[in-house]
This record gives structure tokens, sequence and C-alpha cells, in this order.
């Protein structure tokens, strides 16, 4: 079951669904849109000079950090961005995240696949953000540019991702 505004307020009150930090406008209908943090993700500019073996390379040092307000994305260009909320689930609580239509439209893809928050998650989304328009797009740390949808299991999970995942501790 897909939860409505009203399932996800209460489950906020009871703190059995935890977002931190949230405003109340940030909820919509069904979901809650989710604000970039103001870290950003590059490739590495040596990796693009090379094939790289995916077996042999983690992603976690194929990256550039940047701690900026603001960055430009040029055309096919990709960057990993971090939510600047929290997210807390219980163990029968899943999410789906979701770029919203509006930066769609103008060529943003804000996840490539990792779309699903695990039940017992504990931490920050990472968005994979690539940009398929024909010009540059420039990102603000702040922007509501995803959401996340929330679902109940029928039972709870037996690996809560929290202390099953093995990124999950360090987002």
């Amino acid at each position: 079951m897909i939860l409505s505004d009203i399932d996800i307020k209460k489950l906020l009150k009871k703190g059995t669904i935890k977002i931190e930090p949230l405003e109340d406008r940030q909820i919509g209908p069904a979901s809650i849109d989710l604000t970039l943090a103001d870290e950003w993700h590059f490739f590495k500019p040596e990796l693009k000079k090379k094939t790289v073996d995916l077996s042999k390379t983690p992603f976690q040092k194929s990256f550039n950090i940047k701690k900026a307000k603001s960055i430009i994305l040029k055309p096919r260009q990709m960057c990993l961005a971090r939510t600047k909320e929290k997210i807390t689930l219980p163990a029968n609580i899943m999410g789906n995240l979701e770029g919203r239509s509006r930066y769609a439209r103008m060529g943003l893809v804000i996840h490539i696949t990792s779309a699903l928050v695990q039940p017992g998650s504990s931490n920050h989304q990472v968005l994979e953000i690539v940009n398929l328009a024909p010009f540059p797009v420039k990102l603000h740390a702040g922007m509501r540019i995803s959401q996340v949808v929330f679902e109940e299991l029928n039972s709870k999970t037996g690996k809560p991702y929290a202390k099953f995942g093995e990124i999950a501790r360090k987002q």
C-alpha cells in the first residue's frame, strides 16, 4: 500500500518514519520532496582517459568531492549528489525515489537506477544526476529536486538496511 500525506504525517508524528530536516511544505499528496545538499561528486578526470574495469574500480574511489552552494552540469555530464534530508525507516516501510517532472522536462535525470530506499534504512539518499539537455544547467543546494514515495510491506524485513547494508552506514 502506498502511503498518502495523511498516513505519512501520522507516521512522522509517531516517529515511525523520521526525516530530518523536514518542513511541512515538503509533504505532497503521496510523497515528500527531498532537497539537494551542498556536496557534489564528479568523476576523476583520469577516468575519462581509460577503460574502467568495474570489477576492479570501486565507485567510492572514482569521484572527487566538491562542496559548493551551486554547480553547473554540462550536457551529458553526470554527478552524484546527496539529499539534505536523512531518512530513517522501520523494517516494514520502503521508499521509492522519483525525479520531479519540472526538471525532467528540462532534460535532467535525477536518479539512474538507485530508486529504492530499503526498509530499515537510516541515511541520506545519493542521487545520480545526469544532464541530457543540450545546454548546461545550474543546480543549487536546497533545490527540491526529488521526491520519495513510501510503501508499507506486508511483513518486516529480516535484513534492515541500516544493519545489513554495506554502504548504508556511511551515507
